[in-house]
């Protein structure tokens, strides 16, 4: 895959693209990058045009954006259609994780001509009755950066799949190895999910769509269980042996997943 740009307003976004066929928009999570979804972008390059976005404050993309509001993050998504799909590749399929999954879910709603498939890996609509982007926000706060080797990076996040990746993708300076992206920004950017449940805009996807969570994940059971309600004909599966970052800790299984939905869109 080959890192390409993409100018919007006063952000750049930063993808991955590569391979050849229908459009698949990859999309990762808070505080991730275009590098947690390579492996998964790696299995879908045989037969599909793969784009993977660092979403605006993340990755190589701008660090800290004025807007991170959820309109800034959908406009991005379409940026990044025009740019590095065009008209003629048809609409695409977009797939996301947690943030990623609401990203994706609000641009299939208010753009059903660019979108032919949805599937929201470990997503919801978003909303909180607590206040998780701040604890969130003072937990990525308290990060002992910077980081004197990937090594400790690991050990400190725990030495999990997620940790592991995220160490990889630390970005190295003189003085060690520093997370791409602020707290304060992570912080903003999710409180934009967590403010609003967006109901009315999961009601009106019109693209086939399907959730997937790990059989350990965070979402509730409920939200879940009304979602499939609201949109009969939804497919829904549950992953064995992952978490929340199904596409790390399962990453076989999550793939054969993704491509039997792929497969019946045609």
């Amino acid at each position: 895959m080959r890192r390409v740009t993409v100018r919007r307003d006063d952000v750049t976004i930063s993808a991955l693209a590569g391979g050849s066929g229908p459009p698949v928009v990859l999309l990762h999570g808070l505080a991730g990058s275009a590098a947690e979804l390579v492996p998964t972008a790696t299995g879908l390059l045989d037969a599909y045009t793969v784009v993977v976005p660092d979403q605006r404050g993340h990755g190589h993309s701008t660090r800290r954006p004025a807007d991170v509001s959820r309109d800034a993050y959908v406009a991005d998504v379409v940026a990044v259609l025009d740019a590095l799909t065009g008209p003629a590749a048809g609409p695409a399929v977009l797939v996301g994780q947690s943030m990623g999954a609401h990203t994706a879910m609000l641009a299939a709603a208010r753009h059903p001509d660019r979108v032919r498939g949805l599937v929201m890996l470990e997503g919801g609509v978003g909303g909180d009755d607590g206040d998780y982007p701040s604890r969130l926000g003072a937990w990525f706060a308290s990060w002992p950066v910077p980081f004197p080797s990937r090594e400790a990076a690991v050990a400190f996040l725990g030495g999990r799949s997620l940790a592991r990746v995220w160490a990889a993708d630390l970005e190295e300076r003189a003085d060690g190895y520093w997370p791409r992206f602020d707290a304060a920004v992570m912080t903003a950017a999710i409180r934009g999910v967590a403010d609003v449940a967006r109901w009315d805009e999961w009601a009106t996807v019109r693209a086939p769509a399907l959730l997937v969570r790990g059989a350990g994940g965070t979402g509730p059971p409920d939200e879940v269980e009304r979602m499939l309600r609201l949109r009969p004909g939804t497919g829904h599966v549950v992953v064995p042996d992952a978490g929340h970052d199904v596409h790390l800790d399962q990453p076989a299984a999550w793939l054969t997943v993704l491509r039997g939905f792929l497969d019946t869109l045609g």
